[in-house]
């Protein structure tokens, strides 16, 4: 149920928080042989992350809905990697995005296959990944939206997907299907030049199929599944100190039949030049059902662009 509060972030799209541009570096003749591609990779998965983390920190939609492209559009990426010699596997992935913007309605659909086959020749990996977010502005204060999402895991069930350090057992509670949808309201309470706050409240409905193992030495199992509800309440705010410094807490707090789930994330964001930036996050995440009930998890940010 933990990913249902995750969901509800969803709605809080993209960053107006302008990051320094970090330094496009080129790769050299013989890279690759050497090692240094490798390691450019790492360092752009570095930045990327730190982007990220910036564009979480703000909420495109807190004055109401930005300035976005209408009518129709998409876009698809597709990723294929075969592998012959002291490895002999594949990797297939698509990615899909189609969106469309009507006057006061958003709305988007996106997809994503993967699939892998190992050194044997056996499918290892064969997941579908759909995912749906609509928004429609009542007034510039009133808003609803709708979340939804469907995973399956066609593998779920077969053992070749778990690698060789694990057993028949380990398939247990392993996820056939998965998804959840949901609807409500928003309201933005305030929403000034300075300061906004939105609060949303969903009720949504999950349903999940699990392999449940009965018998791992034959190898014997049946499916278990279940539909539950849960009530969902969220809260972003922005208040902006001056034109360098900005603080935003966002907060989800889901409750089920399954356990109940808090996330609290306070964030300090600093922009003291056009190159210089730095984003301090405090993450606090509670979950009813845990041994330890609660996470906290402290980051800190730092862009420095010359």
């Amino acid at each position: 149920m933990k990913t249902l509060a995750y969901l509800a972030g969803a709605t809080a799209l993209a960053a107006a928080f302008s990051a320094p541009a970090f330094a496009q570096s080129e790769i050299a003749t013989g890279a690759n042989a050497t090692g240094i591609s490798s390691v450019n990779e790492q360092m752009k998965d570095v930045e990327e992350s730190v982007r990220d983390d910036f564009d979480r920190s703000s909420d495109a939609y807190r004055f109401g809905n930005p300035e976005r492209r209408e009518g129709l559009f998409g876009s698809v990426a597709l990723s294929y990697v075969g592998r012959t010699g002291n490895s002999e596997n594949q990797d297939f992935s698509l990615a899909g995005r189609l969106s469309s913007n009507q006057g006061r309605f958003s709305q988007s659909v996106g997809i994503l296959l993967e699939y892998g086959e190992n050194n044997a020749g056996d499918t290892d990996t064969e997941k579908t990944y759909v995912i749906y977010e609509g928004m429609y502005d009542i007034n510039d204060r009133f808003y609803g939206f709708a979340l939804g999402r469907l995973t399956t895991d066609a593998l779920a069930n077969d053992p070749v997907s778990l690698g060789t350090d694990e057993s028949f057992a380990d398939l247990d509670g392993r996820l056939k299907r998965d998804a959840y949808f949901g609807v409500g309201p928003g309201y933005r309470v305030i929403n000034t030049d300075t300061t906004a706050w939105r609060v949303q409240a969903a009720v949504g409905v999950r349903y999940t199929k699990a392999v449940d193992v009965i018998d791992p030495v034959a190898e014997s199992y049946e499916y278990n599944t279940e539909t539950e509800v849960g009530y969902l309440l969220s809260s972003r705010f922005y208040h902006r100190i001056n034109d360098q410094f900005f603080i935003t807490n966002d907060t989800d707090y889901l409750t089920s039949d399954a356990n109940d789930t808090a996330t609290n994330e306070l964030g300090l964001n600093f922009k003291m030049t056009d190159a210089f930036a730095t984003r301090i996050s405090y993450k606090t995440e509670y979950v009813s059902d845990r041994a330890t009930r609660t996470d906290n998890t402290l980051g800190v940010s730092l862009v420095y662009g010359f």
